[in-house]
């Protein structure tokens, strides 16, 4: 069994130790102060005699500590903890302590499942639906529970001694259980690392919540990662002052002014692109071509899509419904196609089927549409087209 030593002091950041195992990607140590990953809080990370520790998991006892170069069994290594990654987790995992409490005196909000992730942190809560109000009450008391430096207890009890304490939540463990206590606030079973007072968490804001089935998530950040996003936030809205050549109050006016501006853009592109897709069918229709007694409207484009083709031959068939269509396009190095006809005796769909194994492609329609599309690799659009005409014939 290793020593741990992050439950004897938390602060502790370098250590010596012995080798107990070595394997090809791990070794096991005497005592260590590198936490490995469990209770949805991720493993400490650093060196140990100058190698990176890229991973710590605690198996059957044993502390892992996943390493590029094991050392030989009996030597002695000294480890070096990151320290700024290990006082994060401290901050974020003692801010979802004191959050998952002030939800729960407040309005009797239980969390369900927590996540710490490398910027964000989230709590599942059994409520389905949480209001703005109620969300800043709860960040305010937080905040208030911070302000007063509570000291963070950490102790280890009995089953029998449980019974004193008014748990959170029930506890997962029948032995070696170890408590995490903000007195007269919350009292927790927990085995991650805590700072020694709510101070040190700093701050705790909560960013969004989003809809889980019939619970919510709650996202949030505590201590440097506020910092951090305070900084970041002012950092985009100083470019968006700039660019909407706006002060901050007016940014959202100035947006969804150049919101609607572009909505209007857009309706009037698009008019004006079916405008130049209907000159181009117009164009198409004059250079019609008879195929045995088909009279057949046909080309080959680069870079349209089956939207277009499909638009232009609705143009050209509104024009003159006898004609039969037949598109081809190169895009994205691939073959798209459309054939299409509206009082003509081709069956559109058969004449796709004929095709499709040649490109390898797939492909639907009817007796009066089919569309498709496959690999440029080993055919032309232009001899694509030519194999279409042939067929007819």
């Amino acid at each position: 069994m290793t020593n741990k030593l992050y439950y004897e002091d938390v602060y502790q950041s370098t250590f010596v130790a012995t080798v107990t195992k070595s394997e090809n990607d791990y070794i096991v140590l005497s005592e260590t102060a590198f936490y490995p990953t469990g209770g949805g809080q991720p493993c400490d990370t650093g060196t140990i005699n100058g190698k990176k520790v890229s991973n710590v998991e605690e198996v059957n006892g044993e502390i892992l500590h996943y390493i590029n170069d094991p050392v030989p069994v009996g030597s002695k290594v000294e480890g070096v903890i990151d320290w700024e990654r290990r006082f994060d987790h401290m901050q974020q995992h003692a801010g979802q302590h004191i959050l998952t409490a002030a939800f729960v005196e407040l309005y009797g909000y239980e969390t369900i499942s927590f996540h710490l992730g490398s910027e964000k942190v989230t709590i599942d809560l059994n409520v389905e639906n949480i209001s703005s109000t109620e969300l800043e009450k709860v960040e305010q008391l937080a905040n208030q529970i911070i302000l007063e430096q509570r000291i963070i207890e950490a102790k280890w009890v009995s089953r029998e001694e449980v019974g004193q304490y008014p748990l959170r939540k029930t506890l997962s463990v029948e032995e070696n259980i170890r408590l995490v206590i903000i007195p007269e606030f919350d009292y927790n079973g927990c085995g991650g690392t805590h700072p020694q007072n709510t101070g040190e968490v700093q701050a705790i804001t909560i960013l969004r919540t989003e809809r889980q089935k019939k619970q919510t998530r709650v996202e949030f950040v505590c201590g440097h990662r506020v910092r951090k996003q305070i900084h970041d936030k002012t950092t985009v809205v100083s470019k968006l002052t700039s660019l909407l050549h706006a002060p901050q109050n007016e940014l959202e006016t100035a947006s969804l002014r150049l919101i609607d501006r572009n909505k209007t853009l857009e309706k009037e592109i698009k008019v004006l692109q079916n405008t130049v897709l209907q000159f181009e069918a117009q164009d198409l229709l004059k250079e019609a071509i008879k195929v045995a007694h088909h009279r057949v409207v046909q080309a080959t484009f680069a870079d349209k899509g089956l939207q277009e083709l499909q638009t232009i031959a609705r143009y050209v068939l509104a024009i003159d419904p006898e004609v039969n269509v037949l598109f081809v396009s190169e895009i994205n190095g691939k073959l798209q196609f459309v054939c299409q006809r509206e009082e003509s005796a081709i069956n559109m769909k058969k004449l796709a089927q004929s095709i499709l194994p040649v490109i390898h492609g797939r492909g639907g329609g009817n007796e009066k549409q089919a569309q498709g599309g496959g690999e440029a690799k080993t055919i032309t659009s232009d001899a694509l087209l030519t194999m279409f005409l042939h067929q007819l014939k």
